[in-house]
């Protein structure tokens, strides 16, 4: 039946479209009316969803039945075959608005948790790691600990959303009979406005009273909203006082949310509210090298130290640049080099150079290598000497709007030919001195914070 899809597929769609996106996808599973598709990565499913999910639906639909719906198995071992779970958007599953009111049986209950989000793939690192110790304690003993509320908050993009549906998914594997629910705000203040309008607050009420581990996302879309707020503010305190588990994320920390009830606020602060900064350098590279171990990509170090550099605010930039590398490759049919990187970066995130002066230079590299400044200036050729003045020349060619001359004159009037030759010579090395290579990034880096 599968093999019928594909036909249709194959003529609704360019070969190339075809080959790249479908060709290697397997049905492995028929299970109540579910229809279960194996493809090579998460990557492949989203550009599936996104580009072809009305196409696909109705054939599925066409082909087996209109009550099919549809899941993605990623395969994340290829030697075992072993996959993880990606339901579709495009299955005719009950939406928030569409749920039932008052409690419901436990066989039927729907998280709303996004099973892609789990510890294992939450990288840490100095930003967010009391952040994740907090959400694993928590996950062990919901409504147990002193973290009741947990209140995380950041900017856009550090990983509040993917560390509360991480303790969600840890709760709901262990503790089968706990009613855990993950909402956005926003969807909340929908159906709230929803019930009001249909007479059903009491019904609306009951269901959330029912729930053990309420995650709510984005709790900054209650500003304003005093009927909202008014309601929420009564969950809050039953489930508290009952013991059940709060878990609520923001786009900033408790004081500086606005138009929000005191009585709101005072509670956010019951438990521990604790921020997600943004991810710092080595947490980024350690998240790139994730990503690229799970959707078996393979970027050069420099491709990756570039990115990591540049996709400096979030680690959603991270993974747009690599997604649409992949998607570049892969469309292209052509290896992905530090070219492509730096377009691809260039189109998805802005960077503010900052202005870098020449006294910047010389103070970070007689910091990082213990050689004063006027060693620098002097006449001496020692190794260290030498080295370190290559490495001033170098950053302050790329750094700064000096020229060569000007730059050779800062360190005892050295003339433009002798800076020439020296970054010759140091560019030479760096062909093959990776240690000095990876020194040099960094200290650019540092330089341009």
């Amino acid at each position: 039946m599968w093999l019928k899809c594909a036909e249709i597929l194959r003529d609704n769609l360019k070969p190339s479209e075809y080959n790249t996106w479908f060709a290697s996808v397997e049905a492995i599973e028929l299970n109540d009316h579910c229809l279960v598709l194996r493809v090579r990565s998460q990557f492949v499913a989203e550009y599936i969803e996104e580009n072809y999910i009305n196409l696909l639906s109705k054939t599925i639909r066409r082909v087996f039945g209109n009550e099919t719906t549809l899941e993605y198995r990623v395969l994340i071992d290829s030697t075992s075959g072993a996959t993880s779970a990606f339901p579709s958007d495009g299955e005719t599953q009950a939406s928030y608005n569409a749920l039932m009111m008052g409690p419901q049986p436990l066989h039927n209950w729907d998280t709303q948790l996004n099973s892609n989000y789990t510890f294992q793939n939450f990288i840490q690192g100095e930003t967010n790691k009391l952040a994740r110790a907090a959400g694993v304690a928590i996950a062990k003993e919901p409504g147990k600990t002193v973290f009741n509320p947990l209140f995380v908050y950041g900017g856009s993009g550090v990983g509040k959303t993917h560390l509360a549906n991480a303790i969600g998914n840890a709760i709901a594997r262990q503790y089968a009979q706990q009613r855990v629910l993950y909402v956005n705000a926003n969807t909340f203040k929908l159906q709230f406005q929803e019930a009001r309008n249909q007479n059903k607050i009491p019904e609306f009420l009951l269901f959330y009273q029912s729930v053990d581990v309420l995650i709510l996302d984005d709790i900054q879309f209650f500003s304003g909203l005093k009927g909202t707020q008014d309601t929420f503010f009564h969950i809050f305190n039953y489930l508290h006082q009952m013991g059940k588990q709060l878990i609520l994320t923001s786009d900033r920390s408790p004081l500086q949310l606005k138009d929000v009830e005191d009585r709101l606020l005072t509670r956010f602060k019951w438990g521990l509210p604790v921020e997600i900064m943004r991810p710092d350098l080595a947490l980024r590279k350690a998240i790139l090298l994730d990503k690229m171990h799970r959707d078996d990509m393979h970027l050069s170090e420099e491709i990756v130290d570039y990115i990591a550099h540049n996709a400096c605010d979030n680690i959603r930039d991270i993974e747009g640049i690599l997604a649409s590398l992949m998607a570049y490759s892969t469309l292209m049919n052509s290896e992905i080099d530090l070219n492509l990187t730096k377009q691809v970066v260039s189109r998805l995130v802005t960077t503010t150079a900052k202005q870098v002066q020449i006294e910047d230079v010389i103070g970070l590299v007689c910091e990082h290598t213990g050689i004063s400044e006027k060693a620098l200036s002097s006449k001496s050729r020692q190794h260290a000497i030498l080295q370190a003045r290559q490495m001033c020349f170098l950053l302050a060619k790329n750094l700064t709007d000096l020229s060569l001359a000007e730059i050779g004159s800062r360190f005892g009037h050295r003339s433009h030919a002798t800076v020439l030759h020296a970054l010759d010579v140091l560019n030479k090395q760096l062909e093959y001195d990776k240690v000095m290579k990876h020194e040099l990034q960094l200290l650019e880096y540092e330089l341009q914070q």
